[in-house]
């Protein structure tokens, strides 16, 4: 069981406010609430000193806090809040790869293709599959980046779907996606003579139910959305909107790139077409290690994939004269992934594996919580506001503070050893992952971005 409850009466997120989104969370009891809206900028000791002994009686009580020390700087002063760019190294997935380096390339070879190397992509994405995805085997693969993964499958989509009906000739996808989805889609639509509906959707928040029934009909071939939102951490109602598409005729492919290791996916029992997601933030995988791509089983087979390469074939080292499509994902494959990326995701893939998504998921809950009470104590009365929705059940794994001062508030941020991310308009980025993320580090972190935003301001009276 998890010791992170839902929002109920506890720590206030301001003077007067009504439930506190870390109710009874670790460490909390009657006598020990917080009144956040006590806390000015800083200036009410008491307030915070109330505020960092909630993050240390999480901290004690939290049961993944034994995970941080495996990170390497994890032990540090430094505050990293971007591991949904780029999650930290765990000490023993670096050992891995001087290992790799040293025994099995230097070691053996070219050997090692056979030894160990062939099987990888498979291997591993069946392991995310099962362990972050929800997805049985034989339906997840690793290889190539995201952008091209997400090009390859949503060509193959369209392609299908369009020699099926000649009238499925539209592209359903919201303004806010990221901008590699954009882009992306933009050029399979002219490529394909094929039109693009897009859903106008607020930065702050994401795509509603009502909003894709609104837009999807007879002409959708594809829907292509984001779990979670890269800028406001709106976590989507996958299933209904997956079920919306269906309903409409239309297949959907779900980019997985900010939920893959911070919240739950359930691809089979949610009845996900195809998704791609990447590895370098909450898995761990290291700067350019390759993404994943999902295919449910049942369409695998319907799909032709454009960009034919000898992985993919049915017997890549015949080196026949014509492509012939192997079965099952391993057509999705079109040539050789980074070998080092998959043996560096493995560490955090195990962690994973011990820990479980659905407890991952709760400390990432109570993060961000944690992270919003004290942004409603210190930064909000400097005129912050929250760009990430409070309801834990619409939101992904960070959170976004807006202020027109952010851009010189991060640059500042990162000359202190305070590491979060800056995202137009005004947009703070304070990532959060659950496994090498401590409540006091994000006590620490939100303090120094209070601190600096103060100043900041000072600056420009």
């Amino acid at each position: 069981m998890t010791p992170f409850p839902k929002p109920g009466p506890g720590l206030h997120r301001a003077a007067g406010a009504s439930d506190s989104p870390l109710n009874g969370a670790p460490g909390t009891t009657a006598a020990g609430t917080v009144s956040a809206g006590s806390v000015s900028a800083g200036t009410d000791s008491t307030g915070s000193d109330a505020l960092l002994a909630f993050a240390r009686q999480a901290d004690a009580a939290d049961p993944l806090a034994h995970y941080r020390a495996r990170f390497a700087g994890a032990d540090s002063d430094l505050v990293y809040f971007d591991g949904n760019s780029l999650g930290r190294p765990p000490v023993s997935a670096i050992e891995r790869v001087e290992t790799f380096l040293r025994e099995e390339w230097a070691g053996r070879l070219i050997r090692g293709w056979d030894e160990n190397w062939l099987r990888l992509p498979y291997e591993i994405g069946d392991r995310i599959g099962a362990s972050v995805i929800g997805a049985a085997a034989g339906q997840t693969v690793i290889g190539d980046s995201t952008t091209v993964l997400l090009y390859k499958l949503s060509r193959a989509a369209v392609d299908a779907q369009v020699a099926r009906d000649p009238e499925r000739t539209e592209i359903v996808l919201d303004t806010d996606n990221f901008p590699t989805d954009r882009y992306v889609l933009d050029g399979i639509a002219k490529e394909r003579g094929l039109t693009l509906r897009w859903i106008e959707v607020d930065t702050s928040a994401g795509v509603t139910a009502e909003q894709l029934s609104g837009v999807v009909g007879p002409k959708t071939a594809l829907v292509v959305l984001s779990h979670v939102a890269y800028r406001s951490a709106h976590l989507a109602d996958a299933a209904e909107l997956t079920r919306i598409a269906h309903e409409a005729g239309a297949l959907i492919l779900w980019d997985l790139c900010h939920s893959a290791g911070a919240t739950a996916v359930e691809a089979d029992a949610w009845g996900f077409d195809l998704a791609v997601g990447c590895t370098y933030k909450y898995l761990n995988g290291g700067p350019g290690s390759p993404a994943f791509a999902y295919v449910r089983e049942g369409l695998q087979g319907e799909l032709s994939q454009p960009i034919q390469g000898w992985w993919g074939t049915s017997d890549m080292f015949a080196m026949g004269p014509r492509y012939e499509p192997a079965p099952g994902m391993q057509r999705f494959v079109s040539g050789t992934a980074s070998i080092v990326g998959m043996l560096a995701m493995q560490d955090t893939l195990e962690m994973i594996e011990e820990a479980g998504m659905a407890a991952i998921r709760a400390k990432s809950e109570a993060l961000t919580a944690y992270a919003i009470c004290l942004h409603e104590a210190w930064l909000a009365p400097l005129g912050a506001t929250l760009a990430t929705p409070a309801d834990p059940a619409e939101r992904g794994g960070h959170v976004t503070l807006h202020h027109p001062a952010m851009r010189e508030v991060n640059a500042r941020l990162w000359t202190q050893e305070v590491i979060p991310d800056y995202r137009d308009p005004g947009g703070l980025r304070i990532g959060l992952a659950p496994l090498s993320t401590s409540f006091d580090e994000v006590y620490r972190g939100l303090a120094a971005a209070r601190d600096t935003l103060v100043a900041v301001l000072a600056e420009k009276q």
